[in-house]
């Protein structure tokens, strides 16, 4: 296989969350007495950290108060609302049984992300979980993630590992930890979003996403 050590976005590359992400996004607004924005808008929050999102809305107080509104939905209802992908559970267990190691690195608090891979059967796939922490969110920034999760992975070769996910900002943060990268298109982000975060590979499917990752 061409990379040894696999790490994995969770929104928008394992699971369609953006049902969830947007009925948080709008009970947050709600709560901070503000109309949401449209669903345009509100589907940019699928990738960044929530303080970097709300902050475009928000003074730095009010953005760290709609953080803490977001996450009551999320914690309740938004998760739920929530699935995995057709076919990346059977992508995942190609996979392991091909011998790759699996890594989640997701700027979602931590917990959260547990929770969800948990729910849906996907935790058994993989050897670790890297997000954000509930009292830092800051933390999911998704650089400071992914070398988290390199530490955790023991990895002293980072050519030998590759970030996959469906923003820029996956992208850019893989680039930023040494990481080749590979966008997919099935999920949130387009084709010129990743072309211009300098995505090594970009694919279209989940099936395709497998055939890629099984390369030798």
């Amino acid at each position: 296989m061409r990379w040894d050590l696999l790490f994995f976005d969770l929104d928008g590359t394992l699971t369609d969350s953006g049902p969830g992400v947007m009925g948080a996004v709008r009970y947050a607004f709600g709560a901070m007495g503000r109309c949401a924005p449209d669903e345009t808008e509100m589907r940019s929050f699928i990738g960044p950290t929530l303080i970097d999102s709300f902050s475009r809305y928000f003074p730095p107080e009010q953005a760290v108060e709609a953080v803490g509104k977001y996450n009551e939905y999320y914690a309740k209802t938004g998760w739920l609302e929530n699935g995995p992908y057709p076919g990346i559970e059977s992508c995942l267990g190609a996979l392991r049984a091909a011998g790759a190691r699996l890594f989640v690195a997701t700027s979602k608090v931590e917990a959260s992300a547990r929770q969800v891979l948990d729910h849906f059967g996907l935790s058994p796939y993989f050897e670790s979980v890297c997000g954000a922490t509930a009292d830092d969110p800051a933390h999911g920034a998704k650089d400071v993630v992914l070398r988290a999760a390199l530490r955790q992975a023991g990895c002293d070769d980072p050519g030998r590992a590759v970030m996959i996910g469906d923003r820029k900002f996956d992208i850019l943060g893989g680039r930023a930890a040494g990481l080749e990268t590979v966008g997919n298109l099935y999920g949130y982000g387009s084709r010129e979003e990743l072309t211009a975060a300098g995505a090594t590979e970009i694919v279209e499917t989940v099936q395709d996403l497998k055939a890629l990752l099984l390369q030798e």
